[in-house]
């Protein structure tokens, strides 16, 4: 594989965190050495991981948590071979036709401006239904986000910014663990690039296990930069990274732009 598919394959996540097969970590290795930007890839995903194991127990200093992710290494794999163990609506448009007709009979030139009064009447009718459903629509969606907002059952949440990534954004969530709803607050993120998406993911920390929680994407919104998520893991913290369009199966460490802690 080339380096873009190294890097997309999700490999170098299971590399860094260990869970990668000594065979394909022996093919991973190859490529760090051939490859510059698979080396830099890994270094972030790195730096990732010692930023999230300083968020998720600040106590460790990062110098611990280099050794610790050193030793992990030097263990994964024995003999002779040192592995390191650780991817608009379709454009609606309409045509007006206007049609002239010139007659010599005074009252075909009466229909035919009745007529045409009579579809200006009609479209601007069409505007102003079409206007009052997105109205209530609109009105709909802010009446359910000032629910949650003002509901006793939904926790706040804010999910601070990677340093090593992003450190001005963050995410505000808003979860019901009873009923297993959140309602995550994107404002704080940039837009993400041409090609990208973000992906919210639940975490287990001991051992760290991510799922998925969804995308951010229009299926999901349900309000202008709020987005609804239902039946997921029960989190004990919260991360979203910025995935390839239609999202990954495991985290882009190096692409995490926020991660918080879910307290009781």
């Amino acid at each position: 594989m080339n380096p873009e598919e190294i890097i997309a394959s999700g490999n170098l996540e299971m590399y860094v965190c260990g869970a990668l097969p000594e065979d394909e970590a022996v093919a991973v290795e190859k490529a760090i050495k051939e490859f510059p930007e698979v080396r830099r890839e890994v270094e972030l995903i790195e730096k990732s991981l010692i930023h999230l194991a300083e968020t998720v127990s600040p106590p460790v200093q990062a110098m611990t948590w280099s050794y610790i992710l050193e030793k992990i290494r030097g263990n994964t794999h024995s003999g002779d071979t040192k592995v390191k163990s650780l991817n608009w609506p379709a454009i609606t448009g309409w045509a007006a036709a206007i049609l002239f007709m010139g007659g010599i009979m005074w009252m075909l030139k009466q229909s035919s401006e009745l007529n045409n009064s009579l579809n200006v009447t009609t479209v601007e009718n069409t505007i102003l239904r079409e206007e009052k459903l997105k109205a209530e629509n609109q009105l709909a969606e802010n009446t359910e986000v000032l629910e949650v907002l003002r509901s006793k059952d939904y926790q706040a949440y804010t999910l601070p910014g990677n340093q090593a990534v992003a450190p001005e954004a963050f995410a505000k969530v808003f979860l019901n663990k009873k009923e297993n709803v959140a309602y995550i607050d994107i404002k704080g993120l940039p837009a993400p690039p041409r090609g990208k998406v973000y992906q919210v993911w639940s975490l287990k920390m001991e051992p760290l296990t991510p799922s998925s929680v969804g995308l951010i994407s229009a299926e999901s919104k349900i309000g202008e930069g709020i987005y609804k998520f239902v039946n997921f893991p029960d989190p004990e913290a919260f991360g979203i990274t910025l995935e390839p369009e239609g999202g990954s199966e495991t985290p882009t460490l190096s692409q995490l732009y926020t991660l918080g802690m879910i307290t009781n």
